[in-house]
């Protein structure tokens, strides 16, 4: 068993987004000939319409392969193909858990980013033995030595003998195979016979067969018919299958330590399913669970609302099927006298927003307006408890509580040094601070900064790429919460408050959102018999206005001639009127004046 042990190599590939980390996963399934020739296409592991069109990986994929190897030995590899973004850096850390070591992609070209400096970190955080690869040496703007340079400098890793490789044109990726059988070390374990321990890395629903769980055996052997436990939940299942990917689920006899696979139990609900959760033996199991396990919890939260409350139904299941096969995103219901009955819906971050807005509009063909993105603030009331709030509508009456306290993250921002000057100022209007600055080339810049997470929800992606010529890139990592002045702003009409454009903002900008949203409404909401403000408001003050400019019919066509006060008495009258239609008209808001303001056409500055 100790010679099986020794021929298993456990690893990810990492690299920041569009460096090559899936076409490179493509060259290594051909190679290994894990996947038929027939079969073969680009980014094979990559399921979703939505990751092939954005090139992009959402959810992580295992795949086991054998790999004949010039030592004369056969190798068994596992391989997961991790997400890249931010917004799944915990899913990134727990499949980095499951690996032994982990090919870090660099597009030799664009040089390091800032994703690749994040996810170096998480790679040796968890102890992972990391093979630089410079990917895309096929290029004409390729720099070999400066990008070599850069790793080195900036990421503390030797490049000696750098693997050079085209990923696109399969050039050096047999190189890649052999560096993976020398440099990643075999997995360490108690030993097959030791009690049972698994690491839960990603969980998928089958409509038939209930939850599907993707695990990685540390210690013991797992096979069908065993009853086991997930230590963080308490859930007891008794499996009914264990299997492996290769790259599609291929049942096995058993599992043993070293091993990637998956289990299917009587599970039936995903919420139950913690991903960094162990999974031990129900009788005789371990008692200490793997180190590192976290809840997930949403950090970006919206409503979403159907155009047609007739859909409200269609929403309610699209949500329902979405949440089956990603437990990290949370809905519950809610109603807004505005938009009418919908849910407030909970996220990993902005990407993962955007991801699941668009499969309910693709997959389940679903109009949606969805409501402007907000995070969690944390409320200190009067009496000394800590709140949670993350809807405006359930912010508390200012004299209730002491303080709040806004969500901050420390950033790493990669831009040219020319753009150096209006990065810095983008961060500083946001209310950032830039801590420190790093050299990572003879062009680039890092800054070190820290950044309130309301203030980049909106378009502080954009403007970054505006003012850089697409050039900079930018990661970040929850550093906890700070004290800030963060107050509730309302927008009325005809002085009534709508509530589906409650926001919170920082007091010092909330003049000039109200002055942008009131703007955006008095645009689009179309002319009334009678001149409507449109205001926006913290508590009782007035802070912006605009005027929806009324219809205005010339009462004085038929008056000709006559004395002056004949003409004052027929506006008199025509004034009163329209003071009696104010006091008892009714302000109609189109659908466009909510997607005008809750679709970005409110920018902040």
């Amino acid at each position: 068993m100790e010679k099986t042990l020794d021929n298993i190599r456990n690893f990810c590939i990492i690299a920041h987004v569009d460096h090559g980390k899936t076409t490179l996963s493509d060259r290594i399934l051909e190679l290994t000939k894990a996947v038929p020739q027939r079969e073969l296409k680009e980014q094979t592991l990559d399921a979703m319409d939505l990751e092939r069109e954005r090139g992009i990986t959402i959810k992580s994929h295992p795949v086991s392969m054998l790999y004949n190897a010039k030592d004369g030995k056969q190798y068994l590899f596992n391989l997961i193909d991790t997400p890249g973004h931010v917004d799944f850096a915990y899913e990134v850390s727990r499949s980095m858990g499951a690996c032994e070591g982990a090919l870090l992609v660099v597009d030799a070209a664009q040089g390091v980013e800032a994703q690749t400096v994040a996810n170096t970190y998480f790679a040796q955080d968890a102890n992972l033995e990391i093979v630089p690869v410079l990917n895309k040496v096929d290029l004409p703007g390729a720099d070999v030595a400066g990008v070599s340079k850069q790793v080195e400098d900036i990421l503390a890793i030797p490049m000696d003998d750098p693997l050079l490789v085209s990923a696109k044109t399969g050039v050096g990726c047999a190189d890649v195979l052999e560096a993976i059988v020398k440099r990643i070390p075999p997995p360490k374990t108690r030993g097959v016979d030791a009690p049972l321990r698994a690491l839960v890395f990603d969980s998928v629903f089958d409509e038939f067969r209930g939850v599907i769980t993707y695990v990685r055996i540390v210690d013991g052997t797992v096979k069908s018919g065993d009853t086991v436990k997930f230590m963080g939940s308490g859930v007891t299942t008794t499996l009914h299958e264990v299997g492996i990917f290769s790259p599609t689920k291929k049942p096995a006899a058993k599992l043993e330590a070293g091993q990637t696979g998956y289990l299917v139990g009587t599970v039936k609900d995903p919420a139950e399913i913690k991903i960094g959760d162990t999974v031990t033996s129900a009788r005789l199991g371990s008692e200490e669970p793997l180190p590192g396990f976290k809840e997930l919890r949403p950090t970006v939260f919206c409503g979403i609302y159907p155009m047609s409350t007739d859909e409200f139904e269609k929403v309610r299941q699209g949500l329902e099927k979405l949440h089956l096969n990603d437990a990290a995103f949370s809905f519950h219901h809610e109603s807004s006298i505005a938009l009418g009955f919908g849910f407030r819906c909970g996220f990993l971050g902005l990407l993962h927003m955007e991801i699941v807005q668009e499969r309910l509009r693709r997959e389940f063909n679903l109009d949606i307006i969805s409501t402007t993105p907000g995070v969690i603030y944390k409320i200190k009331m009067k009496d000394g408890t800590v709140r949670d709030l993350d809807n405006p509508l359930q912010m508390p009456e200012p004299s209730t509580f002491d303080t709040i306290s806004e969500p901050i993250l420390k950033a790493r921002i990669i831009t040219p040094s020319e753009s150096i000057g209006d990065v810095m100022r983008i961060v500083m209007d946001r209310r950032g601070l830039v801590e420190g600055t790093e050299t990572v080339d003879g062009h680039r810049v890092m800054l070190h900064c820290m950044l309130p997470l309301n203030e980049i929800l909106i378009d502080f992606h954009d403007t970054l790429k505006s003012v850089s010529h697409g050039y900079a890139s930018m990661d970040y990592e929850p550093a906890g919460y700070q004290e800030s002045d963060i107050v509730r702003m309302d927008i009325l009409l005809n002085s009534e408050q709508v509530d589906a454009f409650a926001t919170m903002v920082h007091r010092d900008k909330a003049r000039a959102r109200g002055i942008q949203m009131c703007k955006a409404l008095a645009e689009t909401i179309p002319p009334h018999m009678f001149k409507i403000p449109v205001q926006a408001a913290i508590g009782r003050e007035i802070i912006a206005r605009e005027d929806i400019r009324p219809f205005r019919k010339d009462v004085l066509a038929k008056l000709y001639g006559g004395d002056v006060t004949r003409k004052m008495k027929v506006l008199e009258k025509q004034k009163r009127g329209k003071a009696r239609m104010k006091e008892f008209g009714h302000v109609n808001v189109p659908q466009s004046a909510f997607i005008a303001v809750l679709k970005g056409t409110v920018k902040e500055n």
